[in-house]
């Protein structure tokens, strides 16, 4: 089953703020997050807040989903009014799940409309929405794109049959790439395909075959991540029970600077650790926010937010989300106030994910002192640093985790 969600004081159930969260909002980035619960099967690697159709029974529906959302988005905006500011309207809007493309453009209009109505969107909003390759056709990307949306990413996880097979990825090899096609001919400019490495079984070759057909796509933008065996999934199962072997840490290792190796030399450079843009254009400048600290009020079962230096997350089984909101009720399950250290330390964390780096200035003295160690162990650059940032090294990529320690110690 899905993670369990954080522990932290209660929520307030008419959704409100501290006014000294609300100060500044409108001069950080802001975006809206939205969460589609809702899968047609469950993958094996899987710990998103997500449900079959078997799973939830007759307790919720995407017209229940739909309802609560349009009044939780309503309750975002009257909190977020209560500042001395306009509300901001979105500047960026990412659909996720789950899987958003099982709702159809008809619903994925919707959405967006809510979003419109209730905080607004900017006039050169980006606009994403992820979807399986399964559940799109060309009808579904000329839909989505008169809707408004922007954007499009694509979960492909790999081109080789097998590999899919071990993820459970119900797809065949070659839709995501025809799905792209697709995209494309209904005018999306911005398409991004998810990789995922390290499957037991994969080889260098499969993983070389999976950028190649990548690439033939002609994407701007490619998420890769390595495989993660989540307790409480089915693939932790069965590596319990021996039937699976654990990704290898040096494997993983080897897998991302081929990863990096062959974007690169086709002209996608990476800007955050696990993502690689054809231009600045092409960047999710949505999930940018996130790691630059910005503000978004996430909607949706299980969604998290932030605003102003307050996080909050929503209950998780869609049937108890929308019955809240029915009620009037914030749905939110618990929240927890960042101090000023809490937010220093996030940025380390966030930050020094980015080809930008981060600033020198925003470490403590032990974290300078680390910094300049770390340059001594070639997981920082030493012109970076001279010019006041912290970036990673191509090493330091592959260690960036261990690399925030060194520097919040």
């Amino acid at each position: 089953m899905p993670a369990q969600l954080p522990v932290g004081e209660p929520a307030p159930v008419d959704g409100s703020l501290p006014p000294e969260a609300l100060t500044g909002l409108g001069s950080r980035p802001f975006g809206v997050y939205v969460h589609v619960p809702f899968c047609a099967t469950r993958c094996g690697y899987c710990d998103f807040n997500t449900y079959t159709a078997d799973e939830l029974g007759s307790s919720a529906s995407f017209g229940s989903w739909l309802a609560g959302l349009r009044a939780e988005l309503e309750l975002g905006a009257r909190a977020l009014a209560a500042g001395d500011r306009p509300v901001p309207a979105a500047q960026t809007v990412f659909v996720g799940g789950g899987t958003p493309s099982l709702l159809g453009a008809r619903r994925l209009g919707a959405v967006l409309a809510a979003i419109r109505g209730s905080f607004g969107l900017s006039g050169a909003a980006e606009i994403t929405t992820e979807s399986n390759p399964e559940s799109t056709s060309p009808e579904f990307f000329a839909g989505i794109r008169e809707a408004g949306f922007t954007r499009v990413s694509l979960g492909m996880q790999s081109a080789a049959e097998h590999v899919l097979r071990v993820l459970d990825r119900r797809h065949t090899p070659g839709r995501a790439a025809a799905a792209v096609r697709e995209a494309r001919e209904a005018g999306f400019e911005h398409v991004n395909l998810d990789l995922i490495y390290g499957t037991p079984g994969e080889s260098d070759d499969d993983l070389r075959a999976s950028l190649d057909a990548v690439l033939a796509t002609g994407v701007d933008h490619v998420s890769a991540y390595s495989l993660i065996v989540e307790d409480g999934t089915a693939m932790a199962r069965k590596v319990r029970r021996g039937e699976l072997p654990m990704p290898d840490d040096d494997v993983l290792a080897d897998r991302y600077e081929l990863i990096d190796g062959v974007l690169g030399g086709a002209g996608l450079g990476w800007y955050e650790v696990s993502n690689w843009a054809r231009d600045d254009q092409a960047r999710c400048h949505h999930n940018l926010g996130y790691w630059q600290g910005g503000d978004w009020w996430g909607a949706g079962p299980g969604a998290h937010s932030h605003v102003g230096g307050v996080r909050w997350w929503n209950v998780k089984h869609p049937a108890r989300y929308a019955a809240l909101l029915a009620e009037g009720k914030s749905p939110a399950a618990g929240r927890e106030l960042l101090d000023a250290e809490d937010q220093r330390v996030e940025r380390i964390m966030l930050e020094l994910r980015l080809a930008t780096g981060l600033p020198v200035e925003v470490l403590d003295e032990s974290g300078r002192l680390a910094a300049k160690q770390a340059v001594a162990d070639g997981l920082l650059r030493r012109d970076a640093l001279t010019a006041g940032r912290c970036v990673l090294t191509d090493r330091g990529r592959l260690l960036a985790d261990g690399v925030v320690q060194r520097l919040i110690a």
